[in-house]
């Protein structure tokens, strides 16, 4: 590890180069955004600050409070889909794992069918 005259190690200094393209980003990110700001017209309008609901005029509130039900159907979605990442190199690599592979891969998926039925069960996966 050579230190410079600085004192300073070439490893920290290639940090502070990452931290300087960083900080070069930001800072002409900011400045784009300023110029654009600057230069773009400006008529705002009643039509053009009416809430935008694919193409119908708003009818009651801005605000309205969303069901669980979605929120346990995106979690299962992504339960099953990291299930799947799991899943695809085990099987791309089956005969090195042997039979003590295949048995923790059948422990995994017998877990995961639990949390299904249990989900089933429960009644959370109709969609109503």
């Amino acid at each position: 590890m050579s230190v410079g005259m600085s004192g300073v190690s070439d490893f920290l200094r290639s940090y502070l180069t990452v931290g300087w393209f960083g900080i070069a980003a930001v800072a002409l990110a900011g400045l784009l955004l300023w110029v654009s700001s600057l230069v773009r017209p400006s008529r705002p309008g009643h039509e053009k600050l009416l809430t935008y609901e694919s193409g119908v005029d708003p009818v009651g509130e801005g605000w309205s409070q969303s069901q669980v039900r979605y929120y346990i159907f995106a979690l299962l979605f992504v339960v099953f889909d990291v299930e799947a990442v799991f899943i695809f190199p085990w099987a791309t690599q089956l005969e090195r794992y042997g039979t003590f592979g295949l048995v923790e891969m059948g422990v995994f998926v017998f877990v995961l069918l639990l949390g299904l039925v249990y989900a089933w069960r429960k009644g959370v996966l109709r969609w109503v």
